[in-house]
């Protein structure tokens, strides 16, 4: 249960990405920065180049490309002669594949990011299928995927995205308030959850 008393961290800061911004995003080291800096927070290039196994400046180049369209900012709290802090300029990125459909070049961009995307999950479940045996059965039992098979119209399925959403949201929201009062659960990990939905292959229909 949540503490009444906790404090809520702020709402979280969304952009919905613009053709120019979506044109910058498709590069893998770009993405892997912006989400270094929203999952860890601030952090300089040199950082950011230890994280992710790569060199200064090819980190520093490529945040500067993220900032020049606004998805990172410097951190002016923390900078000092010349080192340069960074931070990610929103919480959470949102598009539909519609809103680039008259601009073909940032239409190739969000389909580039979407497959990027499926590269990332899948690295994630092999990465999980080969270290599942080092968890407790508990975190095995809870952890995986699942599937289910409907026929639905999109606005319906527009709906039934909306409020699976909102439960996510509510659980990271009490998830992430702040409690004085009791220390962390010791079980809580750092998890991603991914929502997918595509039309069923025609072979299996």
């Amino acid at each position: 249960m949540v503490n009444e008393e906790a404090t809520p961290r702020p709402a979280l800061r969304e952009v919905r990405i613009d053709k120019r911004q979506v044109r910058v995003l498709p590069h893998p080291l770009r993405m892997r920065l912006l989400g270094a800096l929203r999952v860890n927070g601030p952090a300089t290039a040199t950082t950011l180049a230890e994280q992710l196994g790569t060199n200064t400046g090819a980190t520093s180049y490529h945040l500067r490309q993220l900032a020049e369209v606004g998805l990172v900012t410097e951190d002016p709290d923390r900078g000092s002669g010349r080192q340069r802090w960074w931070q990610a300029a929103h919480d959470v990125t949102s598009w539909e594949p519609s809103d680039f459909d008259d601009d073909p070049d940032a239409r190739a961009a969000i389909e580039w990011i979407q497959g990027d995307q499926v590269r990332h999950l899948v690295e994630h479940a092999d990465h999980w299928f080969a270290t599942q045996h080092e968890w407790t059965p508990a975190w095995r039992d809870a952890l995986g995927m699942g599937d289910i098979f409907m026929t639905i119209p999109p606005a319906r399925l527009e709906e039934l995205k909306a409020e699976v959403w909102q439960v996510l949201e509510r659980y990271n929201r009490e998830a992430e308030l702040v409690d004085t009062a009791e220390p962390a659960d010791p079980q809580a990990r750092p998890v991603q959850v991914f929502l997918a939905a595509y039309p069923l292959l025609e072979g299996n229909r």
